[in-house]
């Protein structure tokens, strides 16, 4: 699995199975189709959309039925019009059809925020922004949420909050003062510094302490070029808040070297995925 990091991609979908079936199983399927029957389908896009964890759904089908026969037609990160026949499976019906709804939930989800950050990036093309996931993440699927904002053609930001320091406004309330958030954080050892700023006049104290990058938070197009005129390329600088896909573009425009977009994974829909029947 491509999958990044100690994800347990087993330990995942054991339990994503046995929540879809319970403990009394697919008792439809059961009942209606006999032992040992064979079911051949075709997983199709029904939406425009980029594809991501085929490779994945193909591990919820072979956990029920190890010797299904799987042909992924579309490799991950293309993008695929509505009829596009993503995977073949063919295999035991009855294994197939237990696996079915909770592996066409993985990719319908992952493939929105896939499709998502694609859109994303496509607003900001030329301008040399870099679009950055967040940690809006839900619960226990952030490595696999993550892997899909780069299979859209995104970027990664910190994975975790010992990844790398970020003094947010909270930190600076506590501590008193940006710099004194900042003194504190290179006191303990720490490295790579993000601060964020939601005013002009936190920017030189925020860089004269040793801020390594800057987080400019809610600041419209107008602000933000007006900050990055006031760094002149000392640190880096990063836009974050309001960024909407009607948005981005002016905020890319303004010259900021990252773009931290949550709704990439936060507000994302799920595409329109299904799994049909196709005799061979």
């Amino acid at each position: 699995m491509p999958i990044p990091g100690d994800f347990d991609v087993d330990a995942f979908i054991r339990a994503a199975l046995s929540e879809d079936a319970g403990a009394g199983g697919d008792i439809t399927s059961a009942a209606i189709i006999p032992a040992g029957a064979r079911f051949t389908g075709e997983m199709a896009a029904r939406d425009a959309l980029v594809v991501c964890a085929l490779p994945l759904a193909a591990a919820f089908f072979r956990t029920l039925d190890p010797g299904a026969d799987i042909d992924i037609l579309t490799p991950e990160g293309t993008r695929a019009e509505p009829g596009t026949v993503l995977m073949r499976i063919a295999g035991d019906a009855r294994a197939l059809l237990t696996a079915e709804r909770p592996a066409l939930n993985t990719v319908q989800h992952l493939g929105g925020i896939a499709t998502m950050a694609r859109r994303y990036v496509d607003a900001a093309a030329g301008t040399g922004a870099v679009i950055l996931d967040t940690r809006k993440t839900h619960p226990g699927l952030r490595v696999l949420q993550k892997y899909a904002v780069k299979t859209g053609g995104a970027t990664n930001h910190r994975m975790r909050l010992d990844d790398q320091p970020m003094i947010k406004d909270n930190h600076v309330a506590v501590a008193g003062s940006v710099e004194e958030a900042v003194r504190r954080a290179k006191v303990a050892g720490l490295s790579d510094i993000v601060v964020e700023v939601d005013r002009l006049d936190q920017i030189e104290p925020a860089i004269a302490a040793g801020a390594d990058r800057l987080l400019l938070d809610n600041m419209g197009p107008a602000m933000l070029r007006d900050a990055v005129a006031m760094v002149t390329g000392r640190v880096p600088t990063e836009a974050s808040g309001g960024v909407n896909l009607e948005t981005v573009r002016a905020i890319a425009e303004s010259g900021v070297d990252y773009i931290s977009v949550g709704r990439i994974i936060q507000s994302s829909p799920a595409v329109d995925i299904g799994l049909d029947f196709a005799p061979a």
